[in-house]
């Protein structure tokens, strides 16, 4: 069970798009049954960087619905129902490096993550420059470092990752090998 610190919404209680295949959207639910039932849904992956561009790696806190405890390249989260990738990419971002007026992230490419064991999400990849001192969100985020890409790829058989974000990571590669 989750716990959920005194006056905050419970994240299970958020409410999704559901979407098909084709990202169309079918319907929505709150997170925590797509999560039980592995209804597919929305969200966006943000690699930020410092301006000395280096990479803000983190590791989850073990209250994460998803992947809890495992280290991330990529801040972001759900789409909430009604609410845009754009929209939800920023949000995310500013939330989770706890900071305020970041750029808009800029929009790179969509995939369909799906590990054929319940987890299937549509993912909107972004990049942002976080110019601002950091400072994530407790909730969500239990250590945190800037690594440059030597570092971050070093670290990528020494540290277990979540399955999403070194999938998006993989996918980040061969965009940026064309």
């Amino acid at each position: 069970m989750t716990d959920v610190p005194s006056g905050q919404a419970d994240p299970r209680d958020e409410i999704l798009a559901i979407v098909d295949e084709n990202d169309e959207v079918i319907g929505e639910a709150p997170r925590g049954e797509a999560y039980a039932r592995g209804l597919r849904h929305r969200c966006a992956f943000i690699l930020a960087r410092d301006t000395e561009g280096r990479v803000f790696v983190h590791r989850r806190t073990p209250t994460k619905l998803v992947f809890p405890s495992l280290y991330d390249m990529f801040v972001g989260g759900v789409v909430g129902a009604g609410e845009s990738y754009d929209d939800a990419a920023l949000r995310e971002a500013q939330e989770e490096l706890g900071v305020s007026g970041l750029p808009q992230p800029t929009p790179l490419f969509k995939f369909l993550y799906d590990d054929g064991a319940g987890h299937s999400w549509w993912s909107y990849l972004y990049e942002v420059v976080c110019e601002l001192p950091v400072s994530p969100q407790v909730e969500e985020v239990a250590w945190h470092a800037f690594l440059t890409e030597d570092e971050l790829e070093r670290r990528l058989d020494e540290w277990e990752w979540t399955p999403d974000g070194l999938a998006a990571f993989e996918r980040l590669r061969e965009f940026r090998a064309r």
